[in-house]
């Protein structure tokens, strides 16, 4: 597996993911709380990669199967929590909107995308990591704790245009 960040020409790929989970969210499959055409969308991949902050993941076919934001940008609401561990925001890195395609399976993808934002942050002088998710994505949730990652608290808010959202705010120090 590779990871690397997006090119323009990886944007119908991200697409197609996050079509993906809105499929599978309406299935029944999964909780994220993300709503089909609001976010993440089309939209949402562009504009990252056009910050230059988008990243990929390739299998060994060259096909992009995973996905996320990794940037110094902290969402509003995130000035709300009270983090164990505070931090100047040029002190902290965040990840937003990991997923990772279940055409991949369960191949410990979502643990290697996570260790290259571990690695990235460090690289990056950043030893405070944060992220949020939706209070509903218990997979998530687990998935962040399994990785030793700390809830601090929830927050209600608006999120990208989805109201009612309570956000759970995650740290971890490395």
């Amino acid at each position: 597996m590779i990871i690397r960040k997006a090119t323009t020409e990886d944007i119908p790929a991200i697409a197609a993911i996050y079509d993906e989970i809105h499929d599978r969210e309406a299935a029944g499959e999964t909780t994220t709380g993300w709503l089909r055409g609001i976010y993440p969308t089309g939209e949402t991949a562009e504009a990252s990669v056009a910050r230059g902050d988008m990243f990929v993941q390739d299998d060994e076919q060259g096909n992009v199967v995973g996905t996320a934001i990794i940037n110094k940008l902290q969402v509003d609401c995130y000035a709300d929590g009270e983090w164990e561990y505070p931090a100047s925001d040029d002190e902290v890195m965040v990840i937003h909107t990991l997923i990772i395609s279940r055409k991949e399976g369960s191949r410990g993808s979502g643990s290697e995308f996570l260790q290259f934002y571990e690695d990235h942050a460090r690289e990056k002088g950043c030893p405070y990591l944060r992220l949020d998710t939706n209070a509903r994505n218990k997979a998530a949730r687990a998935f962040y704790a399994k990785h030793g990652y700390s809830e601090i608290g929830t927050v209600p808010t608006v999120f990208n245009g989805i109201p009612g959202v309570d956000l759970v705010l995650i740290e971890k120090k490395l």
